[in-house]
């Protein structure tokens, strides 16, 4: 957005400057919009399934700056003479019901044509201002908290070039299908410093906008690094593997120090594209106890300690 037209206005407690999930607009000293949108192809082959992990991934940027949804809008864009409209409405059915899962109002949307199928929500929720995740205050000391475990990039690759993968085709669709409602109840509580969700630039990349916006190095313990399960690291080992995940992990490097016994495997692994992710939440660690708790509590697929912020060193995320 450099070069483009802005009007500066203080309410306006979020916006583009700081690769934050959402946009987040104050309305009162107590009440704050929060804004996203999203939208992509897809990356399943049930068009219901498809609406159901592309409206939870729309929403996931809500919950992520700690709010909660209010109304969603449809984006939908088709190739009519190549889609039925069966098909269609299967994708819409699919958002509808997650949306309703969410206790978010389905008020609209708008479809146009277009060679390629996309479906996402335009969302929008509420916030208290205090109470707001974002990138920036994360503090030396806190405890790293994911809520979902990696390697949905890595399935998605295998089930696009036919290979057999058994049960991890459904349980990866549950896990981008599962909404990060937990991110609402531990910020209401106020026990998290900052925070974001991990989607298309991988756990690293969503990492290193913590670590910059919060003048902190990030500490990861590799051997708690959650994959879906094992077969995912091997699928990897046999060259499976995204080119946006290889990008991601490309971008990245120059900014993170790997240790000597971290796996190639690993490495792809904390920097697959994932889709509809989970949480990554910085705690304090007088507050630990309590966010896991709540976490755990509020449905979160995992609950997991994969390391910490120091202060800041010569690169922003350490993996050992």
């Amino acid at each position: 957005m450099r070069g483009l037209a802005n009007i500066n206005d203080p309410n306006l407690l979020v916006g583009s400057t700081s690769s934050d999930d959402a946009a987040v607009y104050r309305l009162s000293d107590s009440q704050a919009l929060v804004q996203t949108l999203d939208f992509f192809t897809p990356i399943v082959d049930d068009p219901y399934q498809f609406g159901q992990i592309a409206a939870a991934n729309s929403l996931s940027d809500v919950y992520a700056m700690g709010g909660r949804p209010i109304t969603a809008m449809n984006i939908v864009a088709v190739p009519t003479d190549e889609i039925s409209l069966e098909t269609v409405n299967a994708i819409l059915r699919g958002g509808a019901d997650k949306v309703a899962e969410a206790n978010c109002v389905l008020a609209g949307g708008h479809t146009v044509q277009n060679p390629e199928p996309l479906y996402g929500l335009s969302v929008t929720g509420l916030v208290h201002p205090e109470k707001v995740i974002s990138n920036a205050g994360g503090r030396e000391g806190d405890v790293l908290l994911l809520t979902k475990p990696l390697g949905t990039g890595i399935l998605s690759t295998a089930v696009k070039r036919g290979l057999e993968i058994g049960d991890l085709e459904a349980r990866a669709a549950k896990l981008m299908a599962s909404l990060n409602t937990p991110g609402t109840p531990v910020a209401e509580a106020g026990l998290t410093t900052c925070g974001t969700d991990v989607t298309g630039f991988g756990l690293l990349g969503h990492l290193l906008g913590i670590c910059r916006e919060s003048g902190v190095t990030a500490h990861l313990d590799s051997s708690a690094i959650p994959a879906i399960d094992s077969r995912v690291l091997s699928l990897i080992a046999e060259g499976c593997v995204p080119g946006g995940t290889r990008k991601n992990l490309a971008t990245a490097e120059p900014q993170v120090s790997f240790g000597a016994d971290v796996s190639d495997e690993m490495k792809i692994l904390l920097a697959d594209a994932q889709t509809s992710g989970g949480l990554l939440l910085a705690i304090a660690p007088d507050k630990l106890s309590q966010a896991e708790d709540i976490l755990h509590e509020a449905g979160a697929p995992i609950v997991v300690q994969i390391g910490s912020l120091q202060s800041q060193q010569g690169s922003n995320v350490i993996v050992s």
